[in-house]
């Protein structure tokens, strides 16, 4: 199995699916565009700032030397912010253009289903493979909270999928998005992630790879590139969440708030794309659901990571760890890049409401799993709604 990480781009967008994290799986190659966009190993191992990324931070009044210690110059592992009060992300203008958005490749990492250990808990015969189907265009019309959220970790530009989700602090007037663990975080070997955006309905008509190499800023990001001012996820996930094998899944998911990169029209996320969807905590075991939807954006092959997909299946049950929570586990062919993604099923009113989200998969493809949100998940919710109340 392979978590369903972020995949790593070449000075771009990747999206990776590995067991623990799904689609968090960057690979060592930088194929795609011009190596000035992206970080660089130093002969000591660590991964320096390339000049012109410097002289583009310092425009915008960040000093690297001098913000945070420096500590944000290199990827020195033993330095690397990865407490919660660490977090920072500051907006770069235009830093996610069209091509840094559009090109990505598929993650090198995995492991097969036989290496997951410890798995003494309940889980049911592994599911019958679900063709992912592609979302209906515009994808605002169809799934209006659906995105494609864009960071950058040590080896390049990175993607995975996520949701606008509705804030009790502010009814109405959303800033929050739903996504995995593994991509803002990279968990115990790790820290955050930078230069954390989110897109919402990326490539809203579907255009085709082609087409998307001519298409204007306007075309990819229709309503605005939003990015993470403050993000949040558990401790388990930041003390034992790996690119593989499935460590921390049970507990990889995360909550960002977000802010408009310029400044917007002074509405709120859920104002612009017109929707958001509620979270549902201790929804029910998997026998009293009916099915469950899947939504996010695959890059792995035989996908590319530009369009919107969907599966949808009667969840089963699969155990990590026995003294852990028991995940939801659906069929479905998605890939690397779906990690985050939103799954959906009725809640108690009956209406629409967020469940989990995509953490881990095969490397061969066939199905997904992803954490039942308990109690550890809105404790993540409830601080990141309370920071940000009336605001």
């Amino acid at each position: 199995m392979r978590s369903i990480r972020p995949l790593l781009a070449s000075a771009a967008v990747v999206a990776a699916l590995a067991l623990t994290a799904t689609g968090c799986g960057p690979g060592d190659d930088n194929p795609g565009g011009p190596a000035t966009t992206s970080a660089a190993p130093s002969t000591d191992g660590k991964i320096t700032i390339p000049d012109d990324l410097k002289e583009k931070l310092r425009q915008h009044g960040i000093d690297l030397d001098k913000w945070r210690g420096g500590e944000w110059k290199n990827w020195d592992k033993d330095k690397w912010l990865r407490e919660a009060q660490d977090f920072v992300n500051p907006i770069i203008e235009d830093l996610w253009d069209p091509d840094r958005m559009r090109d990505a490749e598929e993650p090198d990492q995995g492991v097969e289903e036989d290496d997951i250990s410890g798995d003494k808990g309940v889980t049911d015969p592994t599911p019958a493979r679900v063709e992912a189907k592609g979302v209906p265009t515009p994808y605002h019309s169809s799934a209006p909270e659906a995105g494609k959220l864009l960071f950058d970790g040590p080896k390049g530009s990175m993607v995975c999928s996520a949701t606008v989700v509705k804030d009790p602090a502010n009814p109405g007037k959303s800033n929050l998005v739903w996504t995995a663990g593994h991509c803002v975080h990279a968990g115990q070997n790790g820290g955050w992630y930078r230069n954390i955006a989110f897109v919402p309905s990326y490539n809203d008509k579907g255009l085709s790879t082609a087409e998307l190499e001519k298409a204007s800023r306007e075309d990819v990001a229709p309503y605005g590139v939003w990015w993470g001012d403050w993000a949040q996820t558990s401790e388990q996930w930041i003390n034992e969440g790996g690119p593989v094998g499935g460590k921390g899944a049970p507990y990889d998911f995360a909550v960002i708030h977000v802010t408009p990169e310029k400044g917007g029209t002074g509405k709120s996320l859920e104002e612009t794309v017109g929707s958001a969807l509620p979270v549902e905590f201790e929804a029910p075991a998997t026998p009293k659901i009916a099915s469950m939807l899947a939504t996010g954006y695959p890059a792995a092959p035989p996908y590319d990571g530009q369009k919107l997909f969907q599966c949808q299946d009667k969840p089963g049950r699969l155990s990590v760890k026995a003294e852990q929570p028991t995940m939801y586990r659906i069929g479905c062919t998605m890939t690397g890049g779906s990690s985050g993604g939103g799954w959906v099923a009725n809640g108690r009113d009956g209406k629409p409401a967020l469940v989990s989200n995509t953490s881990i998969g095969p490397v061969t493809g066939g199905w997904l799993a992803g954490p039942r949100l308990g109690p550890e998940a809105k404790g993540v919710f409830t601080a990141v709604s309370d920071k940000f109340a009336g605001r």
